[in-house]
């Protein structure tokens, strides 16, 4: 079984629980704010290795480094194999520093892109645009429904019925 299956079994086991999943998430992203920090503090190191000497690096089970794999992938620059690796695939954490912070606001992970090593990347201006990009971009905005008797919106004076609403 590919380590994304176990992840992905472990974390989203329903079966085992409502306050098991809530310990399990607890720890994870406990994990993911403790690595998101080191990385943050070199952030144009590529880090690559194996899964399993990720993990041992940061200091966390070979299961947690898999669910950090899955979440960091949409932000790097050369994506990993995720969907068939194993501890001995060899991976990398370059990341792009403005598509992370997005991706940690679309995720509304306010404990990651409000982490303090973030000051050192962007400024607190860049900051808020990067947010607001990110926001804004998912803002599904509707168009002015036209009815009949609306004025037509070419500008003509007509009402709509009688100039572009025709059929």
């Amino acid at each position: 079984m590919a380590l994304l299956d176990e992840w992905k079994k472990l974390a989203y086991d329903e079966s085992v629980g409502q306050a098991k999943l809530q310990q399990i998430w607890g720890a994870y992203f406990q994990a993911e704010k403790e690595i998101y920090a080191k990385l943050l503090k070199n952030p144009d190191e590529v880090v690559r290795g194996t899964v399993r000497e990720l993990a041992d690096k940061y200091e966390v089970p070979l299961l947690t480094m898999t669910g950090f794999l899955d979440g960091i992938n949409d932000s790097l620059v050369e994506k990993n194999p995720i969907e068939e690796m194993n501890e001995d695939t060899e991976v990398n954490l370059g990341f792009d520093k403005t598509l992370l912070y997005k991706n940690m606001v679309a995720a509304e992970a306010d404990w990651l892109y409000n982490l303090e090593e973030w000051a050192d990347i962007f400024d607190e201006d860049t900051r808020k645009i990067l947010y607001k990009e990110q926001k804004s971009s998912t803002t599904i905005i509707k168009e002015a429904k036209i009815y009949p008797n609306d004025p037509c919106p070419c500008g003509s004076g007509k009402k709509y019925k009688k100039c572009c609403g025709r059929k």
